[in-house]
């Protein structure tokens, strides 16, 4: 393998190793819920992946590959991109479920407090800042 391969799955491997520690940042910004810290790591995240899903960049692993010699190092350095993919995958997945239960959270509350149950204690204020009675209250909006 030339030095101009060693430097593209160099490059190829730095991009996956970034993807990661990219996805546990954001997964730290969902647990914090620092939502100005998760949006720029979204376009961080969008750099990476368009980088990583170039169509180039595996028939440029083809053509490294028709070599034997190169071949073996070639497949060395991918199986330690693949394992880093890997990796991302699941984090992926981890921070999908937190972003899930967090919307399902805030969905729940929303209904709760849209909830025409006159059983409900949740308090709830008008516009105006007034408490609304739990047996008047109407949906969120219509005050």
């Amino acid at each position: 393998m030339d030095n101009l391969e060693k430097e593209y799955f160099s490059q190829v491997l730095h991009k996956a190793q970034a993807l990661k520690t990219v996805l546990e940042a954001e997964f730290e910004a969902l647990k914090q819920q620092d939502l100005s810290n998760f949006d720029t790591l979204q376009q961080q995240k969008l750099d990476i992946l368009t980088f990583l899903g170039d169509q180039d960049l595996f028939e440029r692993v083809k053509q490294y590959n028709e070599d034997p010699q190169t071949a073996s190092n070639t497949l060395e350095l991918w199986d330690d991109v693949m394992g880093l993919i890997a990796t991302c995958k699941d984090l992926h997945r981890r921070n999908e479920v937190l972003i899930t239960r967090k919307l399902d959270a805030i969905r729940g509350a929303l209904q709760t407090i849209q909830s025409p149950d006159p059983q409900s204690s949740v308090e709830v204020y008008d516009r105006l800042g007034k408490l609304r009675s739990n047996r008047g209250r109407q949906t969120m909006g219509d005050a």
